[in-house]
């Protein structure tokens, strides 16, 4: 059963967020996080971002993805707009940092995401929304607006109780590296992607 642990008002360059820290085990170094954005209304539609780790691109800035890019746009969005972005702890497609740099590293041998993934004997996308949706009902956020592009979030939202209003797109421009994994999300995954 997920519990609050923690909770802190913290300054950023995109404003003030309340985060709350959310995890079965108070000793649990790694919880899920959710940065609620100062000027959030919980009385209409909430806008939302489900945001899995990646500390390769939100940290050390890789250009392999644009995680990090995502990440910073989404807190933009909720500062100016309200709104709520739960941090999820599935780094890699929920593979782990050891095995996303053993991907990487088949990457540099030609592999594409997708592959690099099956070859490891992992699926090609692990991740699990369940725990975001068990945190927007502990938050008693109903009706929500999402910032995605991945059509598996917005289908975890189904059958949830929760409704969904509206997609709000979060496309960030493809760099010299990163296109081909941003076409891959496109065609093997259907992310709603207008400019790949």
């Amino acid at each position: 059963m997920l519990k609050i642990q923690a909770q802190s008002k913290i300054p950023t360059d995109y404003g003030i967020f309340t985060v709350y820290a959310f995890s079965e085990n108070e000793e649990d170094w790694s919880p899920h996080l959710v940065w609620v954005a100062e000027n959030t209304d919980f009385v209409g539609t909430v806008n939302v971002r489900f945001h899995s780790e990646c500390i390769t691109g939100e940290v050390f800035h890789s250009k392999k993805c644009e995680c990090g890019q995502q990440l910073d746009a989404a807190m933009k969005y909720m500062s100016e707009n309200g709104g709520v972005i739960i941090y999820l702890r599935q780094e890699g497609r929920n593979i782990g940092i050891i095995n996303k740099l053993r991907a990487y590293e088949l990457q540099e041998k030609g592999l594409d995401t997708v592959e690099v993934n099956l070859k490891l004997g992992l699926p090609a996308d692990a991740r699990n929304f369940d725990i975001a949706i068990e945190i927007l009902i502990m938050m008693e956020i109903t009706n929500i607006n999402l910032l995605t592009n991945n059509p598996d979030k917005i289908r975890s939202i189904e059958n949830s109780g929760i409704i969904f209003n509206s997609r709000i797109p979060l496309e960030i421009d493809s760099n010299e590296v990163n296109e081909s994994y941003l076409a891959k999300k496109k065609k093997y995954f259907g992310h709603l992607l207008e400019n790949i």
